[in-house]
C-alpha cells in the first residue's frame, strides 16, 4: 500500500500569497503604524503646552497602545511561521482595527476635542467642559 501522504517543506503553508493580499497587509501595516507613531508624538510634543497631570495621563495612555502594539506585533510574527491557524487572520485585523480606533479616540483626547482649551504659553491652562448650545426654546424646559 502506498501512503499519498506529502510532506514538502516547500510548500506555502496556507495556501499560495497572492500579491492582492501582501498590499492589502502593507498597506494597513503601514498607515496603522503611522497613526501610532502620531499619536506617541501628539502625547509627548504638544505645542504650546507645559507639562501638566494630563500630559502624564496623554503618555499613559500611548504606553498602553505600545503594549497592544506589541501582543500585536507577536501575534502576526506566529502568524507568517505558521503556529496559528487561518482563522487568526480576522483577529489580525480586528486588532488592527482595535488599534487604530484606540489612537483616534487618543488623538483626540490629547487634543482636547470636547473641551476649550484656554492657553497663552505661559504654562497656564484653563478647561472647561463646552456646554451644548440650546437652539429651539419652545421644546426645552430652561431652569430659571
Amino acid at each position: 500500500m502506498m501512503n499519498n501522504y506529502d510532506d514538502n517543506p516547500l510548500r506555502p503553508l496556507f495556501g499560495i500569497p497572492r500579491p492582492r493580499d501582501r498590499l492589502r497587509n502593507l498597506v494597513v501595516g503601514i498607515l496603522t503604524g503611522m497613526l501610532v507613531m502620531i499619536t506617541l508624538i501628539m502625547a509627548f510634543f504638544r505645542p504650546c503646552t507645559f507639562p501638566s497631570l494630563h500630559d502624564a495621563v496623554n503618555i499613559f495612555f500611548s504606553v498602553i497602545i505600545l503594549m497592544i502594539c506589541g501582543s500585536h506585533i507577536m501575534l502576526i510574527i506566529w502568524y507568517r511561521e505558521g503556529n496559528l491557524e487561518p482563522a487568526f487572520r480576522k483577529m489580525i485585523y480586528f486588532n488592527t482595527f482595535t488599534i487604530v480606533m484606540l489612537c483616534i479616540c487618543g488623538n483626540l483626547y490629547i487634543n482636547g476635542v470636547g473641551l476649550e482649551y484656554k492657553a497663552n504659553c505661559t504654562g497656564t491652562l484653563n478647561a472647561t467642559a463646552r456646554q451644548p448650545t440650546n437652539t429651539s426654546q419652545s421644546s426645552m424646559f430652561v431652569p430659571p
